[in-house]
Formats: C-alpha cells, structure tokens, sequence
C-alpha cells in the first residue's frame, strides 16, 4: 500500500472533485452566465403517413449518363472493373441490377442474385453483360432499338431509351449449368431457369 501525505490528498481533492461534479445541463449553464435558457427540442411525432406504392424513386441526371459507347451504339460506363473472363452468348450471369428510364430517371425495375441467361435478354443488356467480368459494376445506356422498341409496357413507354446499372456476381457455362443439374438428379434438370425482365 502506498502512504499518501496530507499535502497531496488535499491536491487530488483540488483536482477531482471538478471531475466527480455532475455536469450542468445547457440550460442552467446559460441562465448561471446571464443568458436566458433556452427550451429544449420537442420530441417530433412518427410520422403515421402512407407511402404510397409502388416506390418509385428518380435517378439523378448525372447517373443516366454514359462516357462510352460500341460499334453498336450501346452506351456504358465502367464503374468499376471487374476480374477474368467475360461472359459469352450462352452462358447464364448471376447480376444485381437497377433499370431506369433515360429520360426522366424513374426506376422501373431492380433485383439482386438474379440468373439471366445471356442470349435471352434484351440486346443491349446483353450486350453490356458481355462487357463485364466477375465483380464488375456497368452502367449501361441501351437505345430503344436494342431494349423494348415500339413495345410498351405498364412502366416502360414505347420507344424508351433504358439505363441499367449491373453488377455481375458469377457467370456459368451452358455445360457446367448441366453438370450441376446432374449431380442435383433429375427433379432440377426438369426445372428451367426464370427468365427475368431485361
């Protein structure tokens, strides 16, 4: 145990007990400078309100934009570049994905950890899916003519220009696709994959 003088217990008194004092509260503080209190904050009420459905969020002008384009006429942005190979025509990708109108930014359609075989999806979509490897983000700026065209639907008008940003996660082959469907046994080789929007 160590000995403490008197001198220094009356030193650590000085110096702790400013410490072990509770705190003043804001208001206090201000009336004891000469300052009026102020009142504290109202808590906000919950706002009870219906969202109405579906969301339909806008994307901003500066992300409907593309710095590149093909031979096509596809626009793109590499956001960010992915690794290895790419997938080809018949192989099936594993992607995240937001769809929006070009012309004003409207979402009309996004998914996460969807299959999409390649060769079954709009042109432009797959076009830009063959220019990404694994991991790589895409936005995609696909004319009219490579998406829907005259065809209209419930949230795409006719003649709509579309930006897709994609993300690919994997991609497999038609052969390892039926590989793993083999070794599932023969109630998954029966079973199709979905064939999503894009």
């Amino acid at each position: 145990m160590i000995a403490i003088r008197p001198s220094m217990t009356r030193l650590i008194c000085l110096i702790s007990l400013p410490l072990l004092a509770a705190p003043m509260s804001a208001g206090a503080q201000a009336v004891e400078r000469g300052q009026p209190a102020t009142a504290s904050p109202k808590p906000t009420a919950p706002n009870t309100g219906i969202i109405p459905l579906p969301l339909t969020p806008i994307v901003p002008a500066p992300q409907r934009a593309c710095t590149a384009k093909t031979p096509s006429g596809l626009g793109y942005t590499m956001l960010r570049a992915g690794t290895g190979a790419q997938p080809a025509g018949d192989d099936t990708a594993l992607v995240n994905y937001v769809g929006y109108l070009a012309a004003t930014g409207a979402v009309f359609d996004q998914n996460m950890q969807t299959p999409m075989p390649v060769g079954e999806v709009i042109p432009g979509f797959a076009e830009g899916l063959r220019l990404l490897s694994r991991t790589g983000i895409l936005r995609v700026c696909i004319p009219a003519v490579m998406a829907y065209g005259a065809q209209a639907s419930e949230t795409i008008p006719a003649n709509s220009d579309l930006v897709f940003q994609v993300e690919l996660i994997d991609f497999k082959t038609a052969a390892e696709i039926a590989d793993m469907r083999k070794a599932q046994g023969p109630q998954s080789q029966q079973e199709g994959v979905s064939n999503p929007r894009p």
